[in-house]
């Protein structure tokens, strides 16, 4: 155990490994179709669990007499709920003991209120994912909503750790680096959920060309189109396959954009002597490209799609700790930095 480390990290380190836990229940339960296993919301057919008995039954056949129950489907819903619900109640107690402490003796206040809001915030989008059918801007943005609150919560980690993550002197240049591998990691996140909102993973099946052609017929004006109207039911997909393609193309092309930033970042790393941090950060960038290219070339098996969006996850929180540590860390370090007197105030003291 640290022995720098501030009252609430294990707690704060618990949310955010369940917090992953629930982003990986959310990806198996959107790539098994199971987004409407429950009509409604927060029960499922107006009970806390799948209906099972012959009344149960009975109760949602008449209530909800257009979603047959799938119980398989209604479980991979209300398992992926109750430990959203768990995060939500943990995520609580760290808002609590936050305000209590009050910022006292370096213990963080904004970040768990932020990640308390971004809880509630999730909770709304969930509700909104089934009442609106799967509308693709609000799965994308639950999605969105899930890796923020990840990253919210490792932030308040990594402050409650305790531990030294200070850098040395780096090279000029670097942390503007790192913040555009920050914004181009989550505009390729973004991506990754319109692609799995509309149902595009498997736009593409060959690799590196698509449908056989370097530029084949694409429709990114349907693809993007982002008002259109809500409804009636976007399991499945609503677009034709020219707007799928355009999607998957946008998606293949941002890899590559992440790719060469991240590459050029950890090659910076390196060069100023941080072998670990750019060490871990290609460890993160091969698992995600080596998860997207099995996707295409094995058809998108349940395994390895799930595994993608959560090596997303680690690769955001691996960009994450790299800003911190080149922004959080100096400014930390001079604040620890004992205040020396002037001579002359010196001089004086000593008389």
């Amino acid at each position: 155990m640290n022995r720098h480390a501030l009252p609430g990290h294990r707690l704060a380190l618990f949310a955010t490994l369940l917090a992953l836990v629930v982003i990986l229940l959310g990806a198996y339960t959107r790539l098994t179709h199971a987004g409407l296993g429950c009509p409604d919301w927060p029960g499922c057919y107006g009970f806390l669990g799948v209906p099972q008995s012959e009344a149960q039954l009975a109760h949602a056949e008449a209530n909800f007499p257009h979603a047959p129950v799938e119980a398989h489907k209604g479980w991979s819903e209300m398992i992926h709920r109750y430990f959203a619900g768990c995060l939500a109640l943990v995520i609580g107690v760290l808002a609590i003991q936050a305000l209590l402490r009050n910022g006292r003796n370096g213990q963080p206040l904004y970040l768990p209120l932020l990640a308390c809001a971004a809880v509630v915030g999730q909770a709304a989008f969930g509700m909104w994912t089934v009442t609106l059918q799967l509308w693709p801007q609000v799965v994308t943005a639950h999605l969105l909503g899930g890796f923020t609150l990840l990253t919210l919560l490792f932030l308040l980690t990594l402050r409650l750790s305790g531990s030294s993550l200070r850098l040395p002197i780096v090279a000029p240049g670097l942390r503007p680096l790192a913040g555009l591998a920050l914004l181009v990691v989550i505009m390729q996140i973004a991506l990754g959920g319109w692609v799995s909102a509309n149902y595009a993973a498997v736009a593409c099946v060959d690799l590196p060309t698509c449908h056989g052609e370097w530029l084949p017929q694409a429709d990114f004006a349907n693809g993007f189109h982002l008002t259109q109207h809500i409804g009636p039911n976007y399991l499945g997909g609503q677009l034709d396959s020219e707007a799928r393609t355009a999607i998957h193309l946008s998606h293949r092309i941002g890899a590559l954009l992440v790719s060469l930033t991240l590459l050029t970042l950890a090659w910076r790393l390196f060069a100023c002597g941080q072998r670990r941090l750019a060490a871990l950060l290609l460890a993160a960038l091969a698992m995600q490209v080596s998860l997207g290219l099995s996707n295409i070339v094995f058809h998108l098996p349940l395994a390895v799609a799930v595994g993608h969006n959560v090596g997303g996850a680690l690769l955001l929180l691996a960009v994450v700790l790299v800003n911190y540590r080149l922004r959080a860390g100096p400014a930390r370090h001079r604040a620890r930095a004992p205040v020396r007197m002037p001579a002359r105030a010196r001089q004086m003291a000593r008389v």
